[in-house]
């Protein structure tokens, strides 16, 4: 059994990643500096859910200190990093973009070389999607040329992505780059069109749909996207792979569905499309199939119910979490 490293460990993907490696017998050491870039209580739910495990261990550090990151790295040998530790969000990164490349860039420079320091030899980085343009080809491939990032957001992941693949080729460290399209699910991130869109409507909110609602969105469940960032663990030398559906979704057929399943209609107000947004997002996900045998297993209805269902089960403080616009 193994020792990893997870950053982000109260963020959403990182919470489930975390999870996942527990229930199959490894020690978690979880980073999370618990910031309020969206409402504290998610994060302390999902730490919830980690705490009962013995062999998680929880720090309230932030990436971006090296200090604070170094003592980890001095009493625990691991045998990988998964830097999950993300500022994300399109819109936001905008609005301030320095906190995206403090946390994005410089956290994964701080983590690169501590790995470089103590011979941890695998790195495991989430990225994003949102390196996609609207110049790039349908489906996504991951040879598409991403050196042209529309959001601040995306530019950050970038500049982590080629400073992991210097330190993969200074150093030899084994490193896999998972660019994730548009995770959902329980617990998920309330500045996600799924969490909006099942809050607004349970709530008789507006529905707020930038554009004409007929944008598509590769939506990829959350314990999809778990398994294939702890399959991706194996030694690959430097790859980025695509996590995704492979199955894009109308935006309006999402609210549809989550009409059907919380049994009210949507009241929706039109608002003009954001400069940042791409018009569509779909995987090829060819790569992580022939590498690592990995193919999304829950079906958009299924997971957009279980996501109804923690709503239901949470509502009481999830229907006041602040959603934005």
């Amino acid at each position: 059994m193994g020792t990893y490293l997870v950053t982000g460990a109260a963020g959403f993907i990182g919470a489930n990643v975390a999870a996942r490696l527990l229930a199959e017998g490894h020690s978690v050491v979880g980073v999370d500096n618990l910031n309020d870039a969206y409402d504290v209580r998610l994060k302390q739910w999902r730490l919830q859910q980690l705490q009962p495990h013995a062999a998680f261990f929880f720090v309230h550090a932030d990436i971006g200190n090296f200090e604070a990151l170094q003592g980890l790295f001095e009493v625990h040998q691991f045998d990988a990093v998964i830097n999950l530790a993300a500022r994300a969000g399109v819109r936001q990164s905008v609005r301030n973009p320095w906190v995206y490349m403090e946390t994005n860039a410089t956290g994964t420079l701080n983590l690169l070389e501590l790995c470089r320091q103590h011979g941890v030899n695998k790195f495991v980085l989430a990225s994003t999607s949102s390196l996609y343009g609207r110049h790039n080809q349908m489906p996504y491939r991951e040879t598409a040329n991403t050196d042209s990032p529309l959001s601040p957001y995306a530019a950050s992941k970038k500049a982590a992505e080629v400073l992991a693949y210097t330190y993969h080729s200074l150093y030899n460290i084994d490193v896999s780059v998972l660019r994730y399209f548009t995770v959902y699910g329980p617990a998920g991130r309330p500045d996600m069109s799924l969490f909006r869109f099942v809050q607004w409507i349970s709530e008789g909110k507006p529905v707020i749909v930038f554009g004409d609602g007929q944008q598509s969105r590769d939506f990829t469940y959350v314990d999809d996207i778990a398994r294939g960032t702890i399959a991706a663990l194996r030694p690959l030398g430097y790859e980025i792979i695509n996590l995704g559906s492979d199955t894009p979704v109308v935006l309006m057929d999402a609210i549809r569905l989550v009409e059907r399943l919380v049994g009210r209609k949507a009241h929706i107000i039109y608002h003009e499309a954001h400069p940042a947004d791409v018009r569509a997002t779909w995987a090829d996900i060819s790569k992580a199939e022939r590498l690592f045998d990995w193919r999304p297993q829950t079906a958009f209805e299924e997971g957009v119910a279980n996501l109804v269902q923690w709503y239901q089960e949470n509502r009481d403080w999830a229907s006041q979490i602040e959603t934005g616009v």
